[in-house]
């Protein structure tokens, strides 16, 4: 299994310097892909901008769009932007796609947030074809070319039935999270793949990607609960608090029992998402695992 570093975004004091600092450290660390995602009522930098950034600030890692929620964008400029993207990395983009669970992002982009999940097929589709060269309503290609044969591969942000029975047809994998750090949670969401993958006739093993929120360091639980509350307060205040009291992720030995039980169930790739901007944390994250994967050689 590999390990990927989610950039700081959702922390406070993610400035120029901190997302040089990340991108450099996540480069030369132990970790497999730098990514960032889409929210708009909050006060996280724009996520295919940092994706940009990262593609142009790093050299190895892949660069994880994770999450783009499709139906917000006009399809046309987003299959240019991700194709920009890919040709800035060298051909080192993965993008996962999702509907998103906020309606007021949807509002305040004048999205309607009916319709939601049909769009998103759509427009994975219509992102394919016009990576294929396909013509835009004027007749002409949308540019640039994308440098991986047919495109970068997509994952869904899918994690119900209907929705990993319309991702089975079309994604190559899929992308999840685990709020508590459950490793039973994504072990369950691994298998509901399995089988949407079986059930649509897929041949092929879908690509499992999970994550959480993570802090190291000195008063690490107090950073992730703080953190964790603030990110979820939109759905509840009381939930947020509530979930953001019983995450498990600060410390490092929580964090490599959940990594080796990710890795016995098959995952491929888990996502740190940090619970601050200090890079003090990427330095002891690096170390754990570093470590980690070593001792499974």
């Amino acid at each position: 299994m590999q390990v990927g570093v989610a950039l700081p975004q959702m922390a406070t004091g993610l400035d120029r310097r901190a997302v040089a600092a990340w991108c450099a450290g996540i480069d030369a660390g132990p970790f497999s892909s730098v990514s960032a995602g889409e929210r708009i009522t909050f006060h996280n930098l724009e996520g295919l901008a940092l994706c940009t950034a990262a593609a142009a600030l790093t050299e190895r890692v892949r660069v994880l769009a994770n999450v783009v929620v499709l139906p917000w964008h006009p399809v046309a400029m987003v299959a240019k932007q991700l194709a920009t993207i890919d040709v800035l990395s060298g051909g080192r983009l993965d993008v996962a796609v999702g509907v998103g669970g906020r309606p007021s992002d949807y509002e305040a982009l004048g999205a309607p947030f009916a319709g939601r999940h049909q769009r998103l097929d759509d427009g994975v589709a219509e992102v394919r074809r016009l990576w294929s060269g396909g013509p835009a309503a004027d007749g002409e290609t949308v540019g640039p070319s994308v440098v991986q044969p047919g495109g970068p591969p997509l994952l869904a942000s899918a994690m119900g039935p209907k929705s990993l029975a319309r991702a089975a047809r079309w994604a190559d994998g899929v992308s999840g999270f685990t709020l508590l750090a459950n490793a039973g949670e994504a072990t369950a969401g691994f298998a509901a793949a399995e089988a949407a993958w079986e059930a649509a006739g897929r041949t092929e093993r879908p690509r499992h990607v999970t994550g959480s929120f993570v802090a190291l360091g000195p008063n690490a639980a107090d950073t992730l609960r703080t953190f964790a509350e603030a990110y979820l307060r939109v759905f509840s205040p009381e939930l947020a608090a509530d979930l953001a009291a019983r995450m498990p992720l600060h410390a490092p030995d929580a964090l490599v029992a959940l990594l080796d039980a990710l890795d016995a169930a098959g995952c491929d790739e888990f996502i740190v998402v940090p619970a601050t901007a200090s890079i003090a944390m990427l330095d002891e994250l690096a170390e754990v695992v570093g470590s980690w994967l070593t001792s499974g050689d």
